[in-house]
């Protein structure tokens, strides 16, 4: 497909970039919808207010970890617990922020730090899909950054919509998990790494962590599948590059 010509204001190719960005995610959130709708239903049920939600998921912008959060909160909540728990779900954001960290360490902190406060795993994926793309196609520079605003800023946005309506809504409906919203999140999934196949030798890794994280879940408590998920996935990429 041939790319659009800009304009000679930089402006212009500034907000078309973002744009297509919040046009790109629509899809994702679609999926993201039902699945906030979901957090705030159940932070209701547990009793969080909707200000105290909206807050929570407004700051932290990343769903499993809020899930987890609520899923241990109670009337006298342990936030010691409730903290250890959330930072041990995020973990994967350190590597998540290492391979985007290449793309940002040309800029200033005013724009750096923002993006790394609205990465989550959706936006994170579709961005790198297309730098692949735009490398691919040899446009320079291969990471648009006005791009990725536009995903990541139209998702947090909506997530934070959906749940705080979630909330609003959910003592009315009762339990909208025998819906099935919850499976809207793993049907995302799948189209995120449908969009990053790039053969089988590629989904190696993806099989190791998947293993490993599924074998961590069945046998050891708490959320420490997920950080296991995260390094044996690193490993094996480590390994093959090794052989390569």
């Amino acid at each position: 497909m041939a790319q659009p010509s800009y304009p000679a204001t930089p402006h212009y190719q500034y907000y078309h970039e973002f744009l297509r960005g919040a046009t790109t995610v629509i899809p994702v959130m679609i999926g993201v919808l039902p699945f906030g709708l979901l957090l705030g239903a159940q932070a209701a049920q547990k009793g969080l207010s909707v200000g105290l939600l909206s807050l929570m998921t407004g700051l932290n912008f990343a769903g499993g970890s809020e899930f987890a959060a609520v899923a241990l909160w109670s009337a006298t909540p342990h936030l010691i617990t409730i903290v250890l728990v959330s930072m041990l779900v995020n973990s994967r954001h350190l590597v998540m922020g290492a391979s985007l960290a290449p793309y940002l360490n040309h800029l200033p902190r005013r724009k750096a730090l923002p993006a790394l406060f609205f990465m989550c795993d959706e936006n994170w994926a579709l961005a790198m899909a297309d730098a692949t793309r735009r490398r691919a196609a040899g446009q320079e520079p291969a990471f648009s950054l006005s791009f990725y605003f536009g995903l990541a800023v139209t998702l947090w946005a909506v997530w934070l919509a959906s749940t705080t309506v979630g909330a609003l809504i959910g003592p009315v409906l009762g339990d909208i998990s025998r819906w099935g919203f919850d499976m809207a999140f793993p049907a995302v999934f799948f189209v995120l790494l449908k969009g990053m196949w790039k053969g089988m030798r590629c989904a190696i890794p993806w099989l190791v962590s998947l293993l490993c994280a599924s074998l961590a879940y069945h046998s050891l408590p708490g959320a420490a599948y997920v950080p296991i998920g995260a390094v044996t996935g690193i490993i094996a990429i480590v390994l093959m590059g090794a052989k390569a």
